[in-house]
């Protein structure tokens, strides 16, 4: 049997009682006392706590304690266990799993002393710091996916720029645009009017190939858009070929259809350059009955080249 004493000590802590160990059986109320057998060093911090829980004796205390109340404290061991009252169950919501948690807001103002580093835009003012800025950029998804990049290729004071969507999958293993079928398909119909492939420049709206060969995204197209610009400008062509939906939507800020585009004269916005709209050659290899018409473009522009 535990003294008084003992008895309160434990009982502060929530133990109502202990008693020798005993194998714990599951299941029965959520009101009944449950056995608990503690860790070694669970033991010894039970016996730390009774022992500085005993309140200091006054004179009077010790004149009344009884002998049992003033002896040493049992100890407990490993061949004994404790009760700890279970407690009830409370009807409402389950706790919520840790990874439910919302995690602690972080403010997000800089502190005085915090340095805050902001990358400048780079300064296109020539062609090597051009390409530069293209190799090294990686601000969407498709700098980051892609093979090689693909700035642009052939005569840098080309009269005719060509620009077309982005680069496919031939474009990004070898890092040059239009080279794979449709690429061939350019050179016979530029051949077709006379000119050769090096004596134009040919770029894309996008520098990294799109995945599977989807049509780049708005915000792609406009992270590139500076590129893009600064080229026009290095080259300062007379006349821009736009190949296909996605090269003149994005150059002339239009949503019209292609076959549209085609029957009307333009101008890059902001500038007096004019713009001609025609198929993309890879349109055209899906469709030969279009190229009739794009023979008529090639024809018209031949005649604004002159």
């Amino acid at each position: 049997m535990l003294t008084a004493r003992q008895q309160h000590c434990l009982k502060g802590i929530g133990i109502q009682a202990w008693s020798k160990r005993k194998a714990i059986h599951g299941g029965g109320s959520a009101n009944e006392s449950v056995p608990v057998v503690l860790a070694d060093d669970e033991i010894e911090a039970l016996n730390q706590f009774i022992e500085t829980a005993r309140p200091a004796a006054t004179p009077e205390a010790l004149v009344t304690a009884t002998p049992e109340e003033t002896g040493d404290r049992p100890r407990l061991s490993n061949d004994e266990s404790v009760k700890i009252d279970a407690e009830p169950e409370k009807p409402g919501r389950s706790p919520v799993p840790d990874t439910e948690l919302s995690p602690t807001p972080v403010s997000t103002e800089a502190r005085p002393d915090t340095v805050v580093e902001v990358r400048k835009p780079p300064v296109l003012d020539s062609w090597d710091a051009i390409i530069e800025a293209i190799q090294a950029c990686d601000a969407c998804e498709l700098a980051q996916n892609c093979t090689r990049k693909v700035p642009g290729v052939g005569d840098r004071q080309a009269d005719l720029l060509i620009v077309g969507e982005g680069p496919g999958h031939d474009e990004d293993i070898q890092g040059e645009p239009f080279v794979g079928r449709s690429g061939q398909l350019l050179d016979r119909m530029l051949a077709a009017i006379g000119i050769a492939r090096d004596q134009v420049y040919i770029t894309n709206i996008v520098k990294c190939r799109p995945p599977n060969n989807r049509d780049p995204k708005q915000d792609e197209a406009a992270l590139c858009r500076a590129y893009l610009e600064a080229q026009i400008r290095q080259v300062s062509p007379k006349v821009i070929l736009s190949v296909g939906r996605v090269s003149a939507h994005n150059l002339l800020g239009s949503n019209q259809p292609v076959g549209k585009l085609i029957t009307q004269m333009h101008t890059l916005p902001g500038t007096d350059i004019p713009v001609k709209v025609t198929y993309h050659p890879a349109y055209l290899l899906r469709n030969p009955s279009a190229k009739s018409i794009a023979w008529q473009d090639l024809k018209l522009l031949h005649q604004m080249l002159q």
